[in-house]
């Protein structure tokens, strides 16, 4: 086995334990001086996997490396250091990350110096870790969700002792504010509000990998948002794991709400939030919502299941009633707002009567897009220990008559835009034409449109044609 240095191994149990504490502890990011020159005249490559969280780690790793006098690089072979930035969430996500390390055994047989190292939430888990010390000598670092910050720490370590580094806590630790940030667009902001999630939903790995709820405090995040305006920013996404949440942990009753309003009257011109769970939505968030034009009327409310035994099962912690209560209560309020979700298929046991539930639902709420998956089971969580009775091949059935009338539904929304005139955010050309320039409108379609525009620039398109999941335009002036 390689030579190690081991620093702290992940442990589900511990992960799993709740101390009864008001809030996390703060500190202050402080770069060293010895950490400024480690990366001078050499190269990264971050490959991010996985959530929008995730994305925003991948800014702060990119961060912390540039201030180390790395270069980024999008060259495999001249990158000096590759981290794989990891997301848990589904088996065959973690299977294609590790064929992808897999297939570098030769490139560090061939370039022994170059660095490979391994983060994000596959990092917390014990099974992965385990697999990696055994059969990836390739990889030299291991660090997880919790301490990004000490990156150069490690890398320091792992450059001086040429030893495999791991270092990954099981608890949480501080929420750490100052850290730099390579930020992916400059007109587009990613702003953690929280982090960490308390909800043990009975399939998910989450509040294994990322920890209790833990909230920042209000100030540092309007700090962070008058500074994205600052820079130019046009958009902030507010990011937690359940960011209904919010607050609670800082004893602030209604907190999301509060926060939504106070980054609301800095003016900035679109807010966003991801994601929302439906146990903890308040009525004073859709008043909100409905309140300020430049939070989007758009809305990701994952359901997961339209069957209330399923639901149970999956401790989601509120009924099929519960949902189309809110639902109802926001088309209310805001008659254009867009609904996106997520839906699993093939949950144990569900039954063909409890799947047509869902579909109903689908019925019900027509939405306009979903993420939608056959059940994966996560080890440590308590539905890998039910019987998964269903065969691959009903799951597969399922997945696809559930995505055909999810597909019907996203046409039939979409059409309603032909010949209208949609606020969009220019994100450049579109990956599948340079001729076209792509970006979202305020209800979060994907709008793919010719004319002048610029990056960054939010422009008038008029659409033209409608397709499932996009719509196509012109800009107008």
């Amino acid at each position: 086995m390689k030579k190690e240095t081991i620093l702290n191994l992940p442990n589900q149990k511990e992960a799993a334990r709740r101390q009864m504490k008001v809030a996390a502890e703060r500190e202050e990011f402080v770069f060293e001086e010895a950490w400024k020159t480690l990366g001078v005249g050499k190269y990264f490559m971050v490959r991010t996997y996985g959530c929008q969280a995730n994305v925003r780690d991948g800014e702060t790793i990119s961060g912390l490396l540039q201030q180390m006098g790395f270069q980024s690089t999008t060259d495999l072979e001249k990158a000096d250091v590759l981290i794989f930035n990891t997301c848990a969430v589904r088996q065959n996500a973690e299977e294609h990350v590790l064929g992808e390390i897999g297939s570098l055994k030769q490139l560090k047989l061939d370039y022994p110096n170059k660095i490979f190292a391994l983060c994000g939430c596959m990092a917390q888990e014990e099974a992965v870790v385990n697999r990696i010390r055994a059969k990836y000598p390739q990889v030299d670092l291991v660090f997880g969700t919790h301490n990004i910050y000490r990156l150069p720490s490690l890398l320091e370590n792992v450059m001086e002792t040429h030893q495999r580094t791991i270092e990954v806590f099981s608890q949480e630790g501080a929420v750490v504010e100052g850290l730099p940030v390579d930020r992916t667009k400059n007109y587009k902001g990613y702003v953690n509000i929280m982090y960490g999630c308390n909800k043990f939903c009975t399939y998910c790995i989450v509040p294994y990998t990322r920890g209790k709820e833990r909230s920042r405090r209000n100030g540092d995040i309007l700090n962070e948002v008058k500074q994205l305006m600052k820079n130019g920013c046009k958009e902030v996404i507010l990011l937690g794991q359940n960011v209904n949440a919010y607050g609670k942990d800082l004893g602030i009753e209604d907190g999301f709400t509060k926060l939504l309003e106070a980054v609301a009257q800095t003016g900035i011109e679109r807010i966003r939030f991801f994601t929302s769970h439906p146990r903890d939505y308040s009525f004073s968030t859709i008043m909100a919502m409905a309140k300020y034009p430049n939070i989007m009327k758009s809305l990701h409310l994952p359901v997961q299941s339209g069957s209330n035994e399923v639901l149970k099962k999956m401790a989601r912690g509120y009924t099929v009633e519960d949902y189309k209560k809110l639902y109802d209560q926001m088309k209310q309020y805001m008659p254009e707002i867009t609904f996106t979700t997520d839906i699993i298929v093939g949950f144990p046991t569900e039954t063909q009567e409890q799947f047509q539930q869902t579909l109903d639902l689908v019925d019900y709420c027509q939405f306009d897009s979903a993420f939608t998956f056959v059940y994966s089971p996560r080890s440590g969580t308590p539905a890998a220990k039910m019987e998964d009775d269903i065969d691959l091949k009903t799951k597969k059935e399922r997945l696809y008559e559930l995505n055909e009338k999810i597909g019907y539904y996203a046409r039939q929304n979409n059409q309603k835009y032909v010949g209208k005139v949609l606020k969009v955010l220019c994100e450049g050309p579109s990956k599948k034409n340079e001729n076209v320039f792509s970006g979202y409108s305020e209800e979060n379609k994907l709008v793919n449109f010719t004319g002048d525009a610029k990056e960054g620039e939010i422009v008038s398109v008029k659409i033209i044609d409608a397709k499932s999941y996009s719509l196509d335009g012109e800009v107008v002036k």
